[in-house]
């Protein structure tokens, strides 16, 4: 289960990995984006890690995000090459959550879009109905599920089906622990046009889930979307047995993007993105809701540093501290 956090009133996430990477000077134009690295440079991700434990972070999330067996035979590995390297993904977080004292590692289960290339974790469009990414997640889930990661951070996930196929996949692995986070295109909506809450419903009650919420989403976004999480009728939910006044308290989980938006057609990032400014936004989605918060793609470790200073120069009534 999450654990509360030692120095401010939410558990607070890393940010982008694959952003500090090329902040170190790291090519990553490339279809397997960080996890590329997991074969060249492991030194590398392990640097990143410990750059932002050293920034405030309480989690780590791991390389495995755009890691599949077919993305890695595609590069030459046989099976068995293609599950060490996931499992170094792990074992890279754990080494830097130990290196610095202490934390959790959160292995990264990326949505079937990643794997496509394609920008289709940000629409849904997907080639496989529900079944069909169900079979697909599994053999790497199963890796995952078995690392020795403290938890499953299930990541960018589009589309009510690939939801539905997440919790199929956790009843496979009922010892595993995860949070589930889905890429919005607005305030309300999953990028494939579903309701948020609707995607949420699937894993309120379920004790293997940990918290339910956005990631990869333009932070203007985060507020509406954190606050409808929060607002959850119990109702919705027959199998959670709780009973707190009407609303869900399944935690909600927000780590957006920086607020930069994505060409593309030229493939780069445009737009300008300012530290300060997230954070204090990040005070936002703590007042509206969130409890676990960090950054996406576009956000750095000082990103992470800000939001814990804005955090501990703003206390809210939090989760209550170790």
């Amino acid at each position: 289960m999450i654990p509360q956090a030692d120095r401010i009133d939410v558990l607070l996430l890393d940010g982008g990995l694959a952003t500090h990477l090329e902040q170190l000077g790291h090519d990553l134009s490339d279809e397997l984006w960080s996890a590329r690295l997991l074969m060249e440079n492991p030194e590398a991700i392990l640097r990143a890690h410990l750059d932002y434990f050293d920034a405030g972070a309480d989690v780590a999330i791991t390389a495995s995000y755009q890691a599949s067996f077919p993305a890695f035979v595609r590069r030459g590995r046989v099976e068995h090459e293609a599950q060490a390297l996931m499992q170094l993904s792990v074992e890279l977080a754990k080494e830097a959550r130990d290196e610095s004292g202490g934390g959790m590692v959160a292995a990264s289960v990326g949505p079937y879009g990643a794997y496509l290339a394609d920008g289709s974790e940000y629409t849904g469009a997907y080639d496989l109905d529900e079944d069909g990414l169900f079979a697909w997640h599994r053999p790497r889930w199963d890796v995952l599920a078995d690392s020795g990661a403290d938890l499953l951070a299930c990541e960018t996930i589009p589309s009510y089906a690939e939801a539905r196929a997440i919790a199929r996949l956790l009843e496979t692995t009922p010892n595993v622990n995860a949070w589930v986070s889905f890429s919005c295109r607005d305030g309300e909506r999953v990028c494939d046009g579903t309701p948020l809450r609707e995607c949420a419903a699937l894993f309120a009650g379920n004790p293997q889930v940990v918290a339910v919420g956005v990631n990869c989403t333009a932070p203007g976004h985060v507020t509406s979307l954190v606050g409808g999480l929060s607002q959850v009728p119990v109702a919705a939910y027959p199998d959670s047995g709780q009973d707190i006044g009407g609303l869900s308290r399944t935690p909600v989980v927000a780590y957006p993007n920086s607020g930069e938006d994505w060409d593309a057609e030229n493939r780069r990032w445009v737009g300008v993105t300012d530290p300060g400014e997230f954070a204090e936004a990040a005070l936002e989605w703590r007042d509206a809701g969130a409890s676990i918060i960090g950054g996406c793609c576009r956000t750095t470790p000082e990103h992470i540093r800000r939001i814990a200073d804005a955090l501990r120069r703003s206390p809210g009534p939090g989760i209550g501290r170790r």
